[in-house]
């Protein structure tokens, strides 16, 4: 299934790609829990939700997609990782070449329609948008092991990491963790639907160019062993999010006014508005060739 929020903070699902059937009613005391909560209990939940979904799903035609306002599936997960890297996008790399390793990124998640604000740092040269595969836990999750770690993923969903370049990092803070720069959308995808998270093709377009178009089987890290790592050392919980990071080819700077957009093939466009601070370089970032030229005295690193 894919599972959405819209409107005045409903739970819908998709139906036949183009129709949403809203199924909120089927979720008590929705509105004292908060939309954070209630989709932590639909995944929770989801072998008693699923049979509730698939009943409402048999007995209502529901509305155009297009007729709707989507927002983030989720509101503000719990925890929201984002994996360094992790693509094998340069000629002669393999995964030894890729750290398991992973930062914070805001948890006040950016839905369709709504605004990445890029701020005024006179140390940044560009504004990135990474189109990012990600995974939504289903359970509680501590010390899994990798050959197990796929039970516990509830499905996927499209992400847009916003990153800083052009700056020393001595902090993710500023060059990935500022407000507004995680991106989620259109909806979450039950993993049933993708049987294979290594073999799904994200793409993302700037005002209408294409730009990024990676397949997920380049991940250098897959996801089980990203599952199996993080909970050596924390626990996941149903709702949080992790990016498994992108392949960099096609990446450009992206200025207010702009339009982006990013899919996982056949499964469903978002659109992000842009706003604030610009105008940015026009430089595009190739694996193993150009890069933004940082500021005087600064440095790069690419993540």
């Amino acid at each position: 299934m894919k599972i959405l929020r819209f409107n005045d903070d409903r739970i819908g699902v998709v139906k036949d790609g183009d129709k949403v059937v809203d199924v909120s009613d089927s979720v008590s005391a929705r509105k004292a829990k908060g939309p954070q909560r209630v989709m932590e209990e639909i995944i929770e939940g989801w072998r008693k939700y699923r049979r509730r979904f698939e009943k409402i799903l048999a007995e209502q035609s529901g509305v155009p997609v297009a007729s709707v306002e989507i927002h983030s599936p989720l509101a503000r997960p719990g925890k929201f990782l984002a994996a360094f890297s992790n693509y094998i996008d340069r000629p002669g790399r393999t995964a030894d070449n890729f750290p398991n390793e992973y930062f914070y990124k805001s948890p006040d998640l950016v839905g369709p329609g709504e605004s990445v604000e890029l701020r005024d740092i006179p140390a940044c040269v560009v504004y990135q948008p990474e189109a990012e595969f990600a995974f939504v836990m289903g359970k509680t999750a501590e010390n899994v092991p990798a050959n197990k770690a796929l039970d516990y993923v509830f499905g996927y969903v499209p992400v847009f990491d916003i990153s800083t370049r052009g700056m020393v990092r001595r902090t993710q803070f500023v060059g990935k963790g500022q407000g507004s720069h995680g991106c989620c959308g259109p909806w979450i995808i039950t993993k049933d639907e993708i049987p294979d998270p290594h073999n799904v093709v994200v793409k993302s377009w700037n005002n209408g160019q294409p730009r990024q178009n990676y397949n997920t089987s380049a991940m250098a890290h897959k996801i089980p062993n990203q599952i199996a790592w993080l909970t050596k050392l924390l626990r996941l919980s149903p709702g949080d999010v992790v990016a498994t990071g992108t392949f960099h080819e096609g990446l450009m700077p992206v200025n207010s006014g702009d339009v982006i957009e990013i899919e996982f093939a056949n499964m469903g466009r978002a659109k992000f508005n842009v706003k604030g601070n610009s105008p940015r370089k026009e430089v595009e970032w190739l694996p193993g060739k150009n890069q933004p030229t940082p500021p005087p005295g600064g440095g790069m690193h690419i993540v």
